[in-house]
């Protein structure tokens, strides 16, 4: 399901959507403090459903926004920062292939349908917080706002990024109703992108669909290794039962379920900071989600907790993948973009807790439809 998820959300990104769904925000949220740094947040929000990941987002929604919000008096540590924290919002929206790997990683009995839902309120919530901050920095450094266009204009844009929104409606509905499996949803997505971006959009022209090819195979090709890779460590980890001995260690350290969550938090943060996502959740869930079970933890919550912590290190040096992206598009030194991210790492870290501390946030969508 993955190859074809990112062969989708690449279709999507050259075919001209990212525009429509930047275009849509604009319209609903432009003209609250800070307009454009809120745009890109709510457009993050919107990406993030057809892409599924946060390099893909920062790229289309960042390389978009950062440009505009610089030329219209922005400074381009704000630009980036309110880019790059938005781009996490991705990890956890529809089809996102982090919880699909986080799936494969705990062997495949966890509901793929089960796990998207679990995501979409920590999603819409780090999107709320995060425009929160963007409203309080941009109050502090007097950035301009924009009038609102009126309803209109919002109607006329809803109605050209309405197609696009529908691809997450068509894979979390299809799934969660039994229509098809998450290989079979993967398969649609791309037959409906390939249409929607050249029929009805008629934006992808033979080179665009070329290096939607090739970035999706190069992108592949790299979860593929990760895969193999963690495939190898995962049964030596076994074969040492290093899982049995960190449930002993846990154990020996804390004696309540939250104790050992926040434990857990505490050691993702930490690897997050030189680990790449993906390795991550494909080394750590074997040896954590074990301790996890033992303790009576859901693995629908401990599977969000798990992705929050590993994302919010995407924007954490010295590895970084997301921040040194963002810095790249808004031609900023990466020293200057971290003297001021702190509001916005922040606000990630609270909504991390959030859900940490109340797994109802990630299980009571779950549960409502089953």
């Amino acid at each position: 399901a993955i190859p074809l998820f990112i062969f989708a959300g690449e279709l999507m990104l050259r075919g001209g959507l990212s525009e429509r769904l930047i275009g849509l925000a604009a319209a609903l949220v432009g003209h609250l403090k800070g307009g454009l740094g809120q745009v890109s947040v709510l457009a993050s929000l919107f990406f993030g459903g057809v892409s599924g990941s946060a390099i893909a987002d920062v790229s289309a929604v960042g390389g978009a926004m950062i440009p505009q919000m610089v030329q219209r008096g922005y400074d381009r540590d704000y630009a980036v920062n309110v880019s790059i924290t938005a781009a996490l919002v991705a990890l956890l929206v529809p089809p996102s292939h982090n919880l699909i790997l986080y799936s494969a990683a705990a062997g495949g009995g966890l509901s793929i349908a089960d796990l998207f839902a679990a995501g979409l309120l920590p999603a819409l919530l780090m999107t709320v917080v995060l425009m929160l901050t963007g409203w309080l920095v941009s109050r502090r450094r007097g950035y301009a706002t924009d009038a609102f266009p009126g309803f209109t204009v919002v109607l006329v844009r809803l109605i050209a990024a309405l197609p696009g929104l529908g691809l997450v409606a068509l894979i979390f509905i299809g799934i969660r109703a039994g229509i098809f499996t998450a290989v079979e949803s993967a398969a649609i997505a791309v037959i409906y992108a390939l249409l929607l971006t050249a029929l009805v959009y008629r934006s992808l022209k033979g080179p665009a669909f070329l290096e939607a090819l090739l970035g999706a195979t190069r992108t592949t090709g790299i979860i593929l290794f990760v895969i193999a890779s963690a495939a190898v460590f995962g049964w030596l980890l076994a074969y040492l039962q290093v899982p049995a001995a960190a449930v002993s260690m846990l154990q020996a350290l804390a004696d309540s379920p939250l104790a050992v969550l926040l434990l857990i938090v505490l050691l993702l943060l930490a690897l997050g900071t030189f680990m790449d996502l993906a390795p991550m959740i494909l080394i750590c869930t074997p040896i954590f989600l074990p301790v996890a079970r033992a303790y009576g933890i859901d693995p629908l919550h401990f599977g969000v907790v798990l992705i929050l912590a590993g994302g919010i290190g995407l924007v954490t040096p010295p590895v970084g993948s997301v921040l040194f992206v963002g810095a790249a598009i808004g031609q900023i030194d990466v020293a200057r973009t971290l003297r001021s991210i702190w509001p916005f790492w922040l606000a990630a870290l609270a909504v991390l807790l959030l859900v940490t501390l109340l797994p109802g946030l990630s299980l009571w969508l779950p549960a409502q439809l089953r």
